[in-house]
């Protein structure tokens, strides 16, 4: 690893990172409303973005600097296994597709911003829809923190900060601006910065793997060099596979379907979503987001190309920075630290205030304030969004990569807890709120007990997310699982309590809301009874 500072690379990298920063504060005059001071234009951009500014903001929201880094990074470490990723963005296409557009037409119709707004409407029920808010602020915190480590990683192999013996405030100094940049324009500008940002970020991204997928075979000797590379180094390590083993198959099969369900249960999704101007653009988008699939299976070799390059780290999450500073002209190893840094940027600001939007709407409005006027709302999602930002800096500051990274798996068993409320409700009222809620707990408490009970060689607890699956006998994914056992326990109930004649809450929606658009009759965004002050 370079030990001193790859000046040209990071003159490359901070042009790019003013240009953004311009941008981000630019963003601010971008398609201005009359009125900036409600939830609608801060949070969501207005509800006015178009076809390609929404598939930009989704593959900024879903294709962060953590997927540039870490996916890689895993097959570098852990073969083929590493490769899971490939198919759950591939199996959640087609599944977004058939809820997504139901999701934007009835948050359209009733001013829902979040997902907990509609579970609340659907079910008539503020503790489940607190239930999921409180879930999603929680898998979001280290998602956040594992943008700023995306960022940290290419600051540590440009050289930026020092050693480990420098003093904690000069080496983290880099990172500290980062994060007062990436605050001060979300807070000015809100989801209508990392809109414009994302395209930079994926034009850069794009140019980068592009690249990196010819250049770097070629020096290295062709595919065959390279794949032959890896098949040496893991047999001689005895771990990982060109082809993940026959063990491993339940592991592999059930993390990515696990993770496909778990994908737009994220808070960050739905706010990218949401922030569309109408259901066509929802439509078309999951038809033409595959595109970020294919990149994503390219910057999988690049874990390969690592190997065969001969890059050694004792992170993995710096192998594919390190490939890049040993593989590609100064000039250029800039080019691809600015996309992974920008690609940090863009997710960190539409999760920050994706949460905050969860905190103002379901807990503030909800619980502590329920005659918060539109632009009351708007200040405290202002600030939550500087303090989530501020929790998630302190958690990567003051904790070991590895915590970061596998409290981010907890955060994925978490989220996908949330499904059948979501997802579910969409389609069907028949669920019982208090059944939901009741498996929403059980998910909840089995996923995060099996997951403190898995060990890694670096942690004795919280160290992976799979785990034996109760009555298989297959090594599966923890979040899968608890999402089994959270449907059995919602079904059974929803039994018992319809038999009992338990009251079900009411449901402000009706079913032409569901397939209504912007320019049909009677649709305008309109805030819900229970925002307005009234129980259910």
């Amino acid at each position: 690893m370079n030990d001193g500072v790859n000046g040209v690379a990071l003159t490359v990298f901070i042009i790019f990172f003013l240009a953004v920063t311009v941008v981000g504060f630019m963003a601010a005059r971008w398609r201005k409303a009359e009125n900036e001071h409600s939830l609608d234009e801060w949070g969501l951009g207005g509800r006015s973005f178009g076809t390609w500014v929404t598939w930009f903001l989704l593959g900024g929201d879903l294709y962060t600097a953590y997927t540039f880094v870490a996916v890689p990074a895993a097959i570098y470490a852990a073969g083929a296994a590493g490769f899971f990723a490939v198919p759950y963005t591939i199996l959640v296409y087609p599944l977004i597709f058939t809820f997504l557009p139901r999701l934007w037409s009835v948050s359209h119709k009733h001013g829902y911003v979040t997902t907990s707004d509609f579970v609340r409407g659907r079910f008539g029920s503020k503790g489940l829809s607190l239930a999921v808010a409180v879930t999603g602020i929680l898998a979001t915190m280290p998602y956040i923190a594992l943008q700023l480590v995306g960022i940290q990683a290419v600051l540590d192999v440009m050289g930026v900060g020092g050693g480990e013996n420098t003093n904690w405030f000069v080496k983290d100094l880099p990172l500290l601006i980062a994060f007062g940049v990436l605050a001060a324009y979300t807070y000015s500008s809100g989801l209508r910065a990392p809109a414009l940002i994302a395209f930079v970020k994926d034009t850069l991204i794009y140019i980068v793997i592009a690249v990196a997928i010819i250049y770097i075979p070629i020096k290295l000797g062709g595919f065959d060099e390279v794949f032959g590379a890896a098949s040496e180094k893991y047999t001689a390590a005895k771990a990982g596979a060109l082809v993940p083993a026959e063990a491993g198959q339940w592991t592999y099969a059930t993390l990515a379907l696990g993770s496909a369900l778990a994908l737009f249960m994220y808070p960050h999704s739905i706010t990218a979503t949401l922030s569309s101007r109408s259901r066509e653009v929802i439509r078309r988008n999951t038809t033409i987001l595959p595109l970020y699939s294919l990149m994503l299976g390219l910057l999988a070799l690049l874990g390969f190309m690592a190997i065969a390059a001969g890059v050694k780290v004792t992170n993995p999450q710096l192998a594919i920075p390190q490939l890049f500073e040993d593989m590609f002209p100064s000039w250029f190893a800039g080019v691809a630290f600015a996309a992974i840094g920008i690609g940090a940027l863009v997710p960190a600001a539409i999760m920050s205030i994706a949460a905050a939007n969860l905190f103002t709407r379901n807990i503030y409005k909800d619980f502590i304030k329920p005659d918060a006027t539109p632009a009351q709302e708007t200040k405290v999602s202002k600030l939550v969004s500087l303090l989530v930002k501020v929790g998630a800096l302190a958690f990567v500051l003051t904790m070991d990569k590895t915590v970061a990274i596998n409290f981010q798996l907890l955060g994925g068993i978490w989220i996908l807890q949330t499904f059948p409320a979501l997802v579910g409700g969409l389609f069907t009222r028949w669920f019982h709120r208090w059944a939901l809620l009741a498996g929403w707990a059980v998910g909840m408490l089995y996923g995060t007990l099996a997951a403190y009970g898995v060990a890694s060689p670096t942690q004795k607890h919280f160290g992976g997310s799979s785990k034996e699956i109760p009555g298989i006998g297959e090594i599966g994914y923890i979040g899968l699982t608890a999402f089994v056992l959270n449907v059995a326990v919602t079904v059974v109930l929803t039994f018992v309590l319809k038999a009992l004649k338990a009251p079900d809450g009411v449901d402000e929606t009706k079913p032409s809301d569901y397939t209504a658009d912007a320019g049909d009759p009677g649709v305008a965004v309109e805030l819900p009874p229970a925002t307005a002050g009234s129980a259910h």
